[in-house]
């Protein structure tokens, strides 16, 4: 389920961070769709709501939710961060881990949905999520295990568009039902969290890509304090 991807590595010698995949096969299939149509769906830079919200922390373990292309792992792992990449497309991956070959550092591959994952619980220093695709389960599937995986004073950071939790279900199938957003992980945060940030602000918007024409992001930043 996880592959180590060397720093340097010829892409030869390195196990594809795409073997055994953990999920539900209908969801790789519809996102590898998405990622074939196009030979780069992302801009190719990090995050600007993640570059602005890690910058005072030290660097340690960090869980990237739906990595995507992997510019926020690549750039996590140039500033000493010990990086955990988790995403469901296979096509995506195997950019992501190119581009981290390219980049020469190291990254910890997880090829699976977040709720299949099986990530060592309360591990993580940071959990990055960023527009993340999170299916909503009447269990609250993903949510809990966002707040599971970080450790006891670590943080988590969920980025999302702002509006789109409101929008009118379309024709494209998008249902804003279907899917996590910031407001539900703040509902399950007990007397263990304290909420750092939890606002709207303007996005820094990257040149080109997918999603570059939403203005604001939800920002959540909350620490696990036990």
């Amino acid at each position: 389920m996880t592959e180590n991807i060397a720093a340097g590595s010829p892409a030869s010698d390195a196990p594809s961070p795409i073997d055994g995949y953990v999920g539900d096969p209908a969801v790789r299939a519809e996102w590898d769709n998405r990622y074939a149509d196009r030979q780069q769906l992302w801009s190719g830079r990090p995050n600007g709501a993640l570059v602005a919200e890690v910058a005072g922390l030290a660097p340690g373990r960090v869980l990237d939710v739906g990595c995507g292309e992997g510019a926020d792992a690549v750039w996590l792992a140039r500033r000493g961060w010990d990086v955990t990449a988790l995403e469901v497309s296979g096509v995506a991956l195997e950019r992501a881990a190119g581009h981290a070959r390219d980049a020469g550092v190291a990254v910890r591959w997880v090829h699976a949905t977040l709720t299949d994952a099986a990530l060592p619980p309360a591990s993580f220093d940071l959990v990055s999520a960023q527009y993340p695709a999170l299916l909503r389960t009447p269990d609250a599937a993903a949510e809990r295990a966002l707040t599971a995986a970080v450790a006891v004073g670590g943080v988590l950071l969920l980025v999302h568009h702002a509006g789109m939790d409101t929008r009118q279900p379309d024709e494209s199938g998008f249902d804003p039902a279907d899917y996590v957003w910031p407001s539900m992980v703040t509902a399950l945060l007990g007397d263990d969290w304290v909420v750092e940030v939890d606002e709207q602000r303007a996005r820094v918007a990257p040149d080109g890509g997918a999603g570059a024409h939403h203005t604001d992001d939800l920002v959540l930043r909350a620490r696990r304090l036990r």
